[in-house]
Formats: C-alpha cells, structure tokens, sequence
C-alpha cells in the first residue's frame, strides 16, 4: 500500500463514523447553545457522515484514485445540509431524531431543509410532495418532533415561494393553489417555531428571480415576522457579493413597507429592485436604465433605498442566510446565441464550491454562510431548448434530480474558490 493510500484509509474512514468529521474534532464535548432561536456566531454545524462526498472518497479510494478521493475526503469534511422529502411523519421524525443525537455528540448545529410541500416545483424536474395540506401538516409535525428542544437550523420549503403556483405555466386562475401554498408555509413556519432552538429561515429563490418587491411581499405574507429570516441561492450559482447585496434590499423594502411610512405601509412592490429603480436616467425604452439583470446597475438601486428608506437600525432589519454550495465561481454565463434556453440554473458547468460554512460571515445581516445543496447532486435532466435527452453542455443525459453524480461533484470540488481544504473546525 503506498504512503498516500495509507493516509487516505483512515481518512475515508472516519468520513463514515459518526461525528468523527464534525467540526474537525471527534467525540467533541457539546459547547452551551443559547436557549432561543437566535444563531449564535460561534456555531459550528454538523456533518453528516453518510453525505454523498463520503461515500465517494471510500469509492474512489477503493478504485485507485487517491486525489480523487483525498479531494472528496476534503468535501466529506465540511457541513452540508440534510435534505427531508421523504418519508411518513414516523418515519421523518426517526431520521431527524438520529442527526440530532449525533450532532449533540459532537457539539454542533444540523441544518435540515424540507423539501415536501404540496404542488412542488410545478410539476417539474423537482415534481412530488404531500398529497394535501393535511399531509404536509402531520409530516412538518414528524420534523418537528424529531428537532425537539435541541439546536436546529431549518430552511422552509426551496422555491416555495420564488415559484409560486401562480406562477407555474398553467396558472392559478382562482389563486386557490397559491393560497394553499403560503398556508402550508405558515403552517410549517408555526410548527418549526414552536421548537425552542430552531431557526426557521424562509427560502426567498435568488438575486436573479424575484424582484426585490416581490419577494418581500410574498416572504411577509408567509410569516416572515415569526422567523429568523429568509434563505438564498438555494441550489443556484449566484455570487455571494450580489447576493448580501439583494438580500439587504429585501430586508430593507420589508422594513419600509412593514415599519416604514403610513403611505408605504402594503406596498412592497414600490420598492426599487435589481431590475428597476425609478432613480435610474431614462434610456428612451420602457421603464429606464435598471431594466435587466445587469449588477454594473445595481448602483441607481442603492440610490433609491438611501433616498426613499434611509438608514434603518440594523436591529429592526431581518436576517439572511445564504446558500454557498456552487457560486465560487459565480453563475454561469452561457455562449451568446446557442441555445433557445440554455438553462443556466440547471447543472451549470464549470461551475466551483463557494466560501465555506460559518455562522460568522462579517456582515450584520447574514447569519451564515451554508452549504444547503447537496454538493454533487444533480439538478435534473437539462436539455438547454434541445430535443434531448442528451445535455450538449455535458455530452451525456444528465441524472435525474436530487441523483448522485461524481462528475459533477468533482468538478464542483476541483473548481472551489477558495481552494477546497480539510475542516480543522478552528
């Protein structure tokens, strides 16, 4: 056995064991949680032992490849979230039960998602979850009591609200659906809240979907004021710059439509946006300069916020936590003119892991930096406006989503900025 193939077995190995990874220290003394829903900025959050990375580094090391799998021993090391989209509410609540007795071994803080609300994803690469509301309900229950009294941190539904069934290509005429989704939020936001420990952040999609007035209005309508915040990037590339930039806009139109101006109080979709802001110069078009995705823009925005909202306290502000998994790199910019819909959100190449997990970003309004998609899950078959079924960005039919594919997790891994290295949990 050569000297890397020894250090590598002991490696991989305690990427299977229980707690050994969390945190960098193994069978840790658990260090005092505050007994709120607050974040405290020294957290340090779990490791999952039988993530995908793990798994991978016993694969690759088994077939010979040592850099590959020191490189997946190194991403097996770092805290990613626990995906809920399965199971009865039996069968939920003995799952999380499980994560929660081992993160308590080993003194950090687990960060579950669910994942199962009625209507999901429109049908689309991501379709499934409950049945009904009542399903949903009884299920979030199981969650909850698998969380109990101990410290959590729990992101609400992923594109629950970004991609509303209004939304979907068949619409929501009556808006029956629509309402039906922001009551299964609300529901799983009083569920999650009633834990003692738990941090609830609602998933708000990413700087490049909702403008910024939307998503405030829509986060406020699911009960944002009963949480710790809202999420973003979930599953996507955007670069955490753009992101605690739009995130802050979003905190603020909250506030001023919330807290603000009697003639503002309601009217969150008067907010300026990284599309639009009224304080823009006129380009002769429709609307003004700031009516594209365009961050070299985003100036005449924050012109608007510091005209029209001011300065609030940072402490009447919500908070955010952002989703660091693939945006090293930033999003993916796909080649002008070659694909009808390229699908820049889904299994972007060339894509890199971001800043690691902390829960103490320097920035007064981001409670963490998470890693919450499975780095190395696929996001679905991607066709980019072909006939398919091949990806022509890939040469291949891409797995089906939420699949485990090694390609991509090693490209993810291979392009992290900055460089993917062990977790010492320092």
């Amino acid at each position: 056995m050569s000297r890397v193939r020894r250090l590598l077995v002991p490696v991989a190995c305690a990427a299977l064991t229980a707690g050994a990874l969390a945190g960098g220290e193994a069978a840790a003394a658990p260090r005092p949680v505050a007994a709120d829903h607050t974040l405290p900025e020294d957290t340090r959050f779990y490791v999952d032992p039988e993530a995908g990375a793990a798994r991978q580094a016993v694969a690759d090391l088994k077939a010979g490849k040592t850099g590959d799998a020191l490189r997946m021993a190194k991403l097996a090391s770092w805290p990613q979230a626990i995906w809920l989209d399965y199971g009865t509410p039996d069968e939920i609540e003995k799952v999380v039960r499980k994560k929660m007795r081992a993160a308590e071994f080993t003194g950090t803080v687990p960060v579950f998602v669910l994942y199962n609300v009625t209507g999901r994803d429109c049908s689309f690469y991501s379709s499934g979850g409950a049945d009904s509301p009542e399903e949903y309900r009884d299920w979030v229950q199981g969650v909850a009591d698998g969380i109990g009294t101990g410290r959590a941190v729990v992101v609400v539904e992923p594109d629950g609200l970004a991609l509303l069934p209004k939304d979907c290509p068949e619409g929501d005429a009556d808006g029956t659906r629509t309402e039906e989704r922001y009551a299964n939020i609300r529901t799983a936001v009083d569920l999650m809240e009633a834990q003692s420990r738990t941090s609830v952040y609602l998933d708000g999609g990413s700087s490049n979907w909702q403008p910024v007035g939307e998503l405030a209005g829509r986060l406020i309508e699911a009960d944002l004021a009963k949480t710790q915040g809202f999420a973003l990037n979930v599953s996507n590339y955007q670069p955490t710059d753009q992101l605690n930039r739009y995130a802050t806009w979003v905190s603020k139109c909250v506030w001023y439509t919330t807290e603000g101006p009697l003639e503002a109080r309601g009217n969150a979709d008067t907010c300026a946006s990284q599309y639009y802001s009224p304080d823009a110069p006129n380009d002769g078009q429709p609307g003004n300069a700031v009516d594209l995705f365009d961050p070299s823009t985003w100036k005449w925005t924050d012109a608007w916020f510091d005209r029209t909202v001011g300065r609030p306290p940072v402490r009447n502000l919500t908070h955010y936590v952002l989703d660091n998994s693939r945006n090293g790199l930033g999003a993916w910019i796909p080649p002008a003119g070659k694909y009808t819909d390229a699908e820049p959100w889904c299994n972007a190449p060339g894509r890199g892991i971001g800043a690691r997990p902390t829960a103490d970003t320097g920035q007064p309004l981001a409670d963490a930096y998470l890693y919450v998609k499975t780095i190395g899950e696929s996001d679905g078959s991607c066709r980019r406006g072909t006939a398919g079924p091949v990806d022509p960005e890939y040469g291949i039919e891409d797995p089906a989503a939420g699949a485990w594919w090694p390609d991509f997790a090693h490209t993810l891994a291979r392009n992290a900025k900055p460089a993917l290295t062990f977790n010492t949990g320092r």
